[in-house]
């Protein structure tokens, strides 16, 4: 299916040949930071409430003896005190990574260390007030992003992959995997792989966060009894959240490699300015 005229960016060649595409409009870029900047206090203060009980459950209630995952530390067999994550029936060594760090030069049991938390300090009722209003930053943020996305058409131009993308999707593969990515005019749209990328993560990922979130809260429980129902009970809607929001983080960890390897300089001045170079248009460089 052909973008209609009204969807089409407009596109510019400066005096040195090089072609530019205005790929990202104000709202998606603004949308873009914002959800950048909230999603790092919303980890880090996270990461602080996750520290007040450094464990997982399936089910309604904390099954203390048998928990899903943890993240504590133990005295060793020579006597010295070691990080330790326990998935399951597994358990391995993270001393000095989680479970035990050193801060100020004295080992300290911490899920997480204090340099990952808001606040650094072991501090719940602080990092849950962080936690609680960022989350609803999120939530507006991506509330505004969906409508501008819909009625600009923005949305389906960078969610939904078109007809031949589908059917490339194993040379898009070879392609990423060989780190070899779409120059010129092909760059002008997402590949198939961005697009299901972001459609999962932001149609998948961050409402499954947003409402195991919800499904925590005491409030919404009583307002919205189902909500809980829906993940399984609250300790199965906090494991939801935790794994969402790792995959999340390995998301941006992947998205990050890619935009430097993929150029970082034309990527970045793309998402600040609007303006990608799909670079020299060869009728003017003759």
């Amino acid at each position: 299916m052909a973008a209609s005229p009204a969807l089409e960016a407009p596109e510019t060649v400066d005096r040195q040949g090089r072609r530019w595409f205005y790929r990202h409009p104000l709202v998606i870029r603004l949308a873009h930071w914002i959800n950048a900047a909230v999603l790092l206090v919303l980890l880090m203060s996270g990461l602080q409430i996750f520290n007040a009980h450094p464990a997982l459950y399936w089910g309604a209630v904390s099954t203390f003896d048998n928990p899903a995952l943890a993240i504590t530390s133990e005295q060793g067999p020579g006597g010295a005190n070691r990080g330790v994550v326990t998935v399951g029936a597994h358990s391995f060594d993270t001393t000095g990574i989680l479970g035990l760090s050193r801060d100020s030069g004295a080992e300290v049991e911490r899920a997480f260390p204090s340099w990952a938390t808001l606040p650094s300090d072991q501090d719940l009722a602080t990092g849950r007030r962080w936690h609680f209003l960022f989350a609803w930053l999120l939530v507006i943020n991506g509330a505004v992003y969906l409508a501008y996305g819909l009625f600009s058409g923005q949305l389906r131009r960078r969610l939904i992959p078109d007809g031949d993308q589908i059917r490339d999707f194993g040379g898009s593969v070879k392609e990423h995997l060989r780190l070899r990515f779409p120059e010129g005019t092909e760059a002008k749209r997402y590949n198939v792989i961005q697009k299901l990328t972001y459609l999962v993560l932001v149609l998948g990922l961050l409402p499954a966060m947003v409402l195991a979130g919800l499904a925590m809260s005491p409030g919404m429980d009583a307002a919205w009894p189902w909500l809980t129902d829906l993940f399984g009970g609250r300790q199965s809607a906090r494991s939801v959240h935790f794994i969402a929001a790792g995959l999340i983080v390995l998301f941006v960890v992947v998205h990050v490699l890619l935009v430097i390897v993929s150029g970082l300089v034309n990527n970045m001045r793309g998402m600040i300015t609007g303006w990608f170079s799909l670079g020299r248009d060869r009728e003017t460089a003759r």
